[in-house]
C-alpha cells in the first residue's frame, strides 16, 4: 500500500457546503493515487451548542475546560453533527466513507491531559489494523477528535494532536487546513518552506501572530512528532493539494514546516 495521506480539517469547513462537496471530490480523486484519512474538529459548532445550553466554557492557560458533564454534548457535537454531516456529504458523491471515533479499532489510545483541564486527552497511536484494512477496501475514514481513557472515560482531544496521532500511527504525510493558503511572509507572500530558524525569525518580527501561530505551533509539534515535515494548506484550493500530494510535493501548495532539528551536544 502506498504511504497514506491524513486531512486534517476544522469545523469551520462544515459551515460552508461547497468548499466541503469540493474538498470531498478531491480527496476521492486523491485515493486513486494514496489511501486517504480525514480527521476534523468542530470547535466551532461546539461553541454554538454551549451557549445554546447556556454552558459557560471556562479555559485554564489557553485550553478550554471539559468538565465530564459537558462530554455528551461534545461526544454529541463533534462524534455524532459533525462527523456524520461531513459523512453524509461523501455520500452524496458516492465517497465510501466510514465515520469513526480515535478509539475505534483501538487505533489511538488516550490518557487525561491534566486534572485541571478534567476530560481533555492526550493521545498516542495504537493499532493500526483497522484502518489498514480501510483503507485497503478504499473507504475514506472519517474521524473525530473524541478518545476514551482505559477507563472507558470520553476525552476531548485537540484536533491537529488527533490528526498527528493517526499520521503517526499509519506512517503518513500529514495536511493541516484551514481558511488560509498558508504561512506568509512581511510582504504577504507565501512561505512555501518554513524552518524552524526563519518560523523563529517571523514569529519575532511579528508577522506569525494570532491564529497563524497557533497554526505553526500546531504544525512544529506534528513535525517534529512525526520526524518529517508538514504541510499547512487551504482547503479551497482541493486541486492544489491533490497535485501535490500525489505527486511526491513537486507541485506548489501551501506551507512546507519542517521538523525541528535536534541540537547537538557540544563537545568541550
Amino acid at each position: 500500500m502506498d504511504k497514506p495521506v491524513v486531512v486534517k480539517v476544522g469545523g469551520a469547513l462544515l459551515e460552508n457546503a461547497t468548499a466541503l462537496q469540493n474538498l470531498l471530490s478531491a480527496l476521492q480523486t486523491l485515493q486513486q493515487h494514496r489511501p486517504v484519512v480525514l480527521v476534523h474538529g468542530g470547535g466551532n459548532g461546539v461553541e454554538l451548542l454551549m451557549q445554546k445550553l447556556g454552558l459557560e466554557t471556562v479555559k485554564h492557560q489557553g485550553l478550554r475546560v471539559t468538565p465530564d458533564e459537558h462530554m455528551p454534548f461534545i461526544t454529541g457535537a463533534l462524534a455524532g453533527t459533525a462527523n456524520k454531516a461531513i459523512c453524509a456529504a461523501a455520500y452524496a458523491l458516492q465517497v465510501k466513507t466510514v465515520g469513526l471515533s480515535l478509539f475505534d479499532g483501538n487505533s489511538v489510545k488516550c490518557d487525561v491531559l491534566s486534572a485541571q483541564l478534567q476530560a481533555v486527552g492526550t493521545p498516542t497511536p495504537d493499532q493500526p489494523q483497522l484502518l489498514h484494512s480501510l483503507l485497503a477496501a478504499k473507504q475514506l475514514p472519517v474521524i473525530s477528535s473524541i478518545g476514551c481513557d482505559p477507563s472507558g472515560r470520553l476525552l476531548n482531544v485537540n484536533a491537529d494532536q488527533a490528526a498527528t496521532a493517526i499520521a503517526q500511527l499509519l506512517d503518513a504525510d500529514l495536511y493541516l487546513l484551514s481558511d488560509v493558503p498558508g504561512v506568509l511572509d512581511g510582504d504577504k507572500q507565501l512561505v512555501s518552506s518554513l524552518t524552524q530558524a526563519l518560523a523563529t525569525q517571523l514569529i519575532q518580527e511579528g508577522v506569525i501572530q494570532a491564529g497563524m501561530l497557533v497554526k505553526v505551533n500546531a504544525a512544529q509539534a506534528a513535525a517534529t512528532t512525526l520526524g518529517h515535515g508538514v504541510t499547512i494548506g487551504d482547503w479551497s484550493t482541493p486541486d492544489a493539494l491533490v497535485q501535490h500530494a500525489s505527486t511526491n510535493n513537486k507541485h506548489d501548495y501551501g506551507t512546507f514546516v519542517h521538523a525541528a532539528v535536534p541540537q547537538q551536544e557540544v563537545q568541550l
